[in-house]
């Protein structure tokens, strides 16, 4: 979906969440029983460097849902890890697959000249990067078959250099921002309690 999200209709927007989130559930729930039966397992879900640091602007509603396959991911595997069952979020970065062919996406019905400046760029931009990507697919699914064979994995992985700086700097930007509010955002309990310890 390529789409500022002010020009998305709800329909277009649920059948991307259809798609990225809801699809992802129903197959997890699919497998989870002979998961659990067989007292293990690794549930691998494919997130995206947009995940992390969302910078190209029409790819927020996209974004969102891989934002969502992350944050699915750490609650599941919260609930699974008593089970045996080990989950990953694969989040790969730019790669040459058909991400960026104009068969692969689609712009919304509605398009507002006001985001000719912001998503007008990435609609005339975008299929320049079809076949230009730098990542190998085949490099990246040899990295999901280390992975599967792995017996410690981690929670999150991003893969490709694009991918490791999207984290890195939305780490930084978190921290950055966390830290200039603290002071206020902090300062928030009842007066009565604020000698407590609740943190």
């Amino acid at each position: 979906m390529l789409a500022a999200m002010e020009e998305a209709s709800a329909e277009e927007v649920r059948k991307q969440f259809d798609t990225n989130v809801f699809g992802l559930l129903n197959v997890i729930r699919a497998l989870l029983p002979h998961m659990r039966k067989q007292g293990s397992g690794h549930v691998i879900n494919i997130s995206s460097l947009f995940a992390y640091l969302n910078n190209l602007p029409g790819l927020g509603i996209y974004g969102a849902t891989k934002y969502a396959v992350e944050g699915l991911s750490e609650g599941l595997a919260i609930e699974l890890q008593p089970l045996g069952i080990q989950v990953t979020a694969v989040a790969p970065g730019l790669f040459s697959t058909e991400f960026a062919s104009a068969n692969s996406y689609q712009s919304a019905a509605v398009m507002l000249d006001a985001y000719n400046e912001t998503v007008g760029v990435t609609r005339a931009s975008l299929g320049d990067f079809h076949g230009n990507q730098p990542g190998d697919p085949a490099k990246l699914a040899q990295v999901i078959i280390k992975l599967a064979a792995s017996e410690k994995v981690p929670l999150y992985l991003p893969v490709r250099r694009d991918s490791v700086k999207s984290i890195r700097e939305k780490i930084a930007l978190i921290t950055k921002e966390v830290d200039e509010w603290e002071t206020v955002s902090t300062a928030t309990d009842h007066e009565r309690l604020a000698a407590a310890v609740f943190e």
